[in-house]
């Protein structure tokens, strides 16, 4: 396996991590802190869960693409 590969497979990776984490952060910190000191009514809580879900979705997409980049590689 090439070297820019294995960079570009490791920088996929830590791109997926970062979104991992940051939208459940992002999320936590909206549902359990931000939400009730402001009063948001539970519509916007929808919102948030769904951006979250949304995030979620793309970086799964992104493992897939990481898998397949693996996969072939190897091949």
């Amino acid at each position: 396996m090439s070297t820019e590969l294995e960079q570009a497979i490791a920088r996929k990776g830590r791109h997926i991590a970062i979104v991992i984490a940051a939208s459940m952060v992002l999320w936590l910190a909206v549902q359990l802190v931000l939400g009730p000191a402001l009063g948001l009514p539970g519509r916007y809580a929808l919102l948030f869960d769904f951006a979250a879900l949304a995030a979620l979705i793309y970086a799964g997409v992104n493992i897939l693409q990481l898998w397949r980049m693996r996969r072939d590689s190897k091949g």
